[in-house]
């Protein structure tokens, strides 16, 4: 990698316990991608900036039925320990939250990603199961709102705040995903909750088609956003 010089950015140097952290969650990560290739890795471990509490995030970007995704993570040796039903505003895609681990989930929209919602994938920093296999990382943005930037010797970072058109060129997205998430991120950590629409647990045992429809029926905004899935 080429060094980074970057206005007002603070270089982060990994220690050798960092990197072998990395390679352990991105070993599990492949896993989870070998089942699911036509997903996506996203956020810390496609970044690079892991730590003891970081997941393995692996989303889907196409709608698909979750009980076909769960066979096929079966297939692979995958149990599926709980899902979760999350809508983060009313007018936001539904998506399922498939835990196959303590650490490890699969996201599954429920209905098309609007433009943004995509976006979203890219301003967090994503790649694909290819560019796993090669080693690759990619920039994105934490939750903390920070640019990360990979390095050879670990990564550069700096406040996305008031930097949000540099940011935008940078990661090759729109300047309304990254005021969206600034916006959204902000108000979380001003009211110390993270103020989603609606978020719903589903026993491993239940069928998840099943718990949906039934939400569905009670919850206006869910049948509303499902109509053509139901």
């Amino acid at each position: 990698m080429k060094p980074v010089r970057v206005k007002d950015a603070v270089e982060v140097v990994y220690s050798e316990e960092r990197w072998r952290l990395l390679q352990r969650l991105r070993s599990r990560a492949r896993s989870l991608l070998a089942a699911l290739p036509e997903a996506l890795l996203v956020g810390s471990v496609a970044r690079g900036d892991v730590h003891e509490g970081s997941d393995v995030d692996v989303a889907l970007l196409e709608p698909a039925p979750p009980s076909l995704v769960e066979e096929r993570l079966a297939a692979a040796g995958f149990q599926v320990v709980v899902r979760e039903l999350v809508q983060a505003t009313p007018i936001s895609t539904p998506k399922l939250y498939i835990h196959v681990g303590e650490s490890e989930k699969v996201s599954v929209p429920l209905a098309r990603l609007s433009r943004l919602e995509e976006e979203f994938y890219r301003f967090a920093g994503s790649i694909s199961l290819r560019q796993l296999e090669r080693g690759e990382r990619v920039p994105g943005v934490n939750k903390r709102l920070l640019a990360v930037i990979p390095t050879a010797r670990g990564h550069v970072e700096f406040s996305v705040v008031g930097r949000e058109e540099e940011v935008a060129r940078m990661l090759g997205v729109s300047a309304d995903v990254v005021r969206d998430r600034v916006s959204a991120l902000t108000r979380r950590d001003e009211r110390g909750r993270t103020g989603l629409y609606l978020r719903l647990e589903i026993p491993a045992w239940e069928s998840p088609e099943e718990a949906i429809a039934r939400l569905a029926k009670r919850v206006p905004a869910l049948r509303e956003k499902l109509e053509g899935w139901l």
